[in-house]
């Protein structure tokens, strides 16, 4: 049993799915002004939704994933699962999951549910094998779980300024997330036949791009109280240390060249960073009403 637990946690990429939880849970946090258990349906919906759409994607990457030195040993390159169950696995959690959206929230929660799906699986997933720079459109995906999460708390479709820069922090948070681990893999993309930006910037070049983004994400996290979306001055500070942080974490990008430098300690450092800010936007909510 154990063993089946951690082959479904691998081939649903529990930790992004978990991830995308956490963002619609601040979409409904930041619509309702709280919690409550309305919250339960957009969430576990969301949390569904993404675990099918990853294991999805697994059964579509399967051959290119056994090239490469960082999913060779996922689930269908490794022979752990076969194509088939993984697929129904798949379609079990989309099903589960659309059927809690559609049910339990408003029906444009739903339908952007269904949107997220089509553009990860059908045109991120196809773009990423034509374009080096498909992680820019594909960052959408990062902006629609808090939209989800929106929408469910206020009971109908309403796309507020707060919603929208919010979901915009994600999205542009999810560009950095990505290049950080191209600069950490990008052999094993090009031995897979991806396009890399590695054949089109020399790391130099593309550390500093991506340090440029991370900036930007800062910039934008600063930005958050200017649309009323934070109240507290305790808050405030928060979102201003996390941003200075990030970016204080990321100057090695600059001298990484020279000086030893960990990249998945910096892929790390981002993933704690978006948690951060969007538990302290929760925060907010939860305890300074």
């Amino acid at each position: 049993m154990k063993k089946w637990i951690m082959i479904l946690l691998e081939l649903t990429k529990f930790k992004i799915s978990l991830f995308s939880t956490l963002s619609t849970l601040t979409g409904f946090t930041l619509a309702h002004r709280g919690l409550s258990s309305e919250a339960i349906f957009s969430v576990l919906g969301v949390f569904l939704l993404a675990s099918g759409s990853c294991a999805l994607n697994q059964y579509q990457e399967r051959q290119n994933d056994q090239w490469m030195e960082r999913t060779r040993s996922r689930p269908l390159p490794s022979k752990k699962l076969s194509p088939t169950i993984a697929l129904t696995f798949s379609m079990f959690f989309l099903l589960l999951g659309s059927l809690l959206l559609y049910f339990g929230t408003h029906r444009s929660a739903f339908w952007l549910g269904m949107f997220a799906v089509l553009w990860y699986n059908g045109v991120y997933t196809s773009l990423k094998r034509k374009s080096a720079f498909a992680a820019i459109p594909g960052a959408l995906i990062g902006a629609i779980p808090p939209l989800i999460g929106w929408v469910s708390g206020k009971g109908h479709l309403s796309l507020d300024p707060q919603i929208l820069y919010v979901s915009f922090f994600f999205f542009i948070w999810q560009v950095p997330h990505f290049w950080l681990l191209l600069l950490n893999s990008g052999g094993d993309y090009e031995k897979a036949g991806f396009p890399s930006l590695k054949r089109i910037f020399s790391s130099a070049q593309l550390s500093r791009v991506t340090f440029i983004w991370i900036g930007s994400t800062a910039i934008v996290c600063m930005m958050i109280p200017l649309f009323g979306i934070v109240e507290s001055y305790a808050i405030h500070g928060g979102l201003f240390l996390v941003a200075f942080w990030v970016v204080g974490k990321s100057l090695r990008l600059l001298t990484g060249h020279r000086y030893p430098f960990s990249l998945l300690s910096a892929f790390k450092t981002m993933n704690a960073y978006a948690v951060l800010v969007a538990v302290l936007i929760m925060l907010d909510h939860l305890f300074y009403e």
